[in-house]
């Protein structure tokens, strides 16, 4: 282990000389190549300390702006008024830069061996915090596997460069995505309940869902529900994150919703049997059996396990769309911040999320006490106000509660769901039937009930 260890620090790190005086030398001679490069490079990026500090310089005119461009002799003088011209290599070397690079025609492939030497140095830096933590038996081992992923993701965000579409191309895309959608009645992933899908046009790539209620009200059931709807009667891949409930209990409900079973008569073995409840529920399980549907249960998750799973289940099973159950239950990596900070970072966090997978992402939160009672509202949203900000859409949930507990439980309850935000639509109210013995959410209709 040692001679390994010992290798491997006496390898230079990876960088290439050619590629960093070439890239600064294309910026010395075109204003272009150095608009092409502010946005991708770091100082940082540049293996050797000259050139870090002389495209910082290079930054830093370009950003002042105005009619003074980046050349030998504007570089040279900022780089004298902050003091680093010696450390920079001085005039001379400056100078010799724009005799590294022919044309400045090739500024995006030397920007690209410079991050790819950066990326590598990077990855050697977080390999040697990872071998100092495994060495640390301070530490438990799963402590130390979340430190490693946190490095890795943390340099993949870091890594992450965006880049401007021109119109032309943005208009060809947009066209090409409206012809494809032109057939379909929702452009987004249906729900199931037509109140709800003709609102938000299906749930859209990259947004972040907001369903929210007091507890009790049936916020897992409907989220269930949906999964239920989108993977076992659309085929369309689905995760489900559970951090209250198992993932046997979860099936057993998914089961019983499915079959329209009593639950009451579930755990009461001779009841089930009689009811012919079973048989009922070992037919529904034929159906669901094959169904995509991916369900995770990890009570007390935190939000770096939670990110990591959701990337293996949308690499690894190619789900479309994720349920989380429920916000409040998401551990924060930061457990000394306040929690009304903690939970702005995992609102951020999942948004975040959405957009890199590119799927959307439907969670569920509990609304403030003060709601209780009375129709809640954006304002109610538990904890931060990050939340209401970073969802794209929000489904609060309300219905009269029973005043009197003596009273007979109805076949069901009409509940509605307040479309209270919606980024890209409109705002309006769903109302479903909600079938409590089966924990069951129908379409709704004023006639009956059931809509089936």
């Amino acid at each position: 282990m040692n001679g390994i260890r010992q290798e491997l620090k006496d390898k230079i790190p990876p960088h290439d000389d050619d590629a960093e005086k070439a890239a600064l030398g294309a910026m010395l001679l075109e204003d272009d190549a150095v608009s092409a490069a502010v946005s991708l490079l770091k100082p940082e990026d540049f293996y050797s300390n000259a050139n870090g500090r002389i495209y910082k310089a290079i930054q830093s005119i370009y950003d002042k702006g105005g009619k003074r461009k980046a050349d030998i002799i504007t570089v040279c003088d900022e780089l004298r008024q902050s003091g680093d011209l010696d450390s920079a290599g001085g005039e001379a070397y400056i100078a010799s830069l724009t005799n590294s690079v022919p044309t400045a025609a090739n500024i995006k492939y030397y920007i690209e061996l410079v991050q790819d030497r950066a990326l590598r140095r990077s990855l050697l830096t977080v390999s040697s915090k990872i071998t100092a933590k495994a060495f640390d038996i301070s530490e438990s081992s799963y402590e130390i596997l979340e430190k490693a992923q946190q490095f890795i993701f943390e340099l993949i965000e870091q890594k992450q460069t965006y880049k401007y579409k021109d119109i032309k191309i943005l208009v060809r895309e947009t066209i090409a995505w409206m012809e494809e959608h032109i057939d379909k009645e929702f452009t987004g992933i249906t729900c199931g309940f037509s109140d709800i899908d003709y609102y938000t046009g299906g749930f859209q790539k990259s947004e972040m869902i907001v369903i929210g209620a007091r507890p009790s009200i049936g916020k897992t059931a409907l989220a269930l529900n949906m999964a239920a709807n989108i993977a076992i009667m659309q085929k369309i891949p689905t995760g489900f994150f559970s951090l209250e409930m198992s993932d046997v209990l979860l099936t057993m409900r998914l089961l019983a919703a499915e079959a329209r079973v009593d639950t009451k008569n579930i755990r009461i073995q001779a009841k089930l049997e009689k009811s012919r409840s079973f048989q009922k529920m070992l037919d529904e399980a034929g159906r669901i059996y094959s169904a995509p549907l991916h369900i995770e249960a990890i009570p007390n998750m935190k939000l770096l396990d939670l990110r990591t799973q959701a990337r293996r289940l949308r690499e690894i099973e190619k789900v479309e769309i994720i349920f989380i159950d429920y916000l409040g239950l998401i551990g924060s990596d930061n457990v000394y911040a306040p929690r009304y900070e903690q939970f702005a970072e995992i609102s951020r966090s999942i948004k975040s999320l959405a957009r890199e997978l590119n799927i959307p992402i439907v969670v569920l939160s509990q609304v403030a006490r003060d709601s209780e009672g009375k129709k809640p509202t954006l304002a109610n949203l538990r904890d931060s106000g990050a939340v209401e900000q970073d969802a794209d859409v929000v489904l609060l949930m309300h219905r009269e509660r029973r005043k009197d507990d003596n009273e007979p439980e109805p076949d069901f309850f009409e509940t509605d769901i307040e479309i209270a935000k919606n980024r890209n639509g409109p705002t309006g109210k769903a109302t479903l039937a909600y079938y409590p013995k089966w924990t069951k959410f129908i379409n709704y209709d004023k006639k009956g009930g059931d809509s089936r």
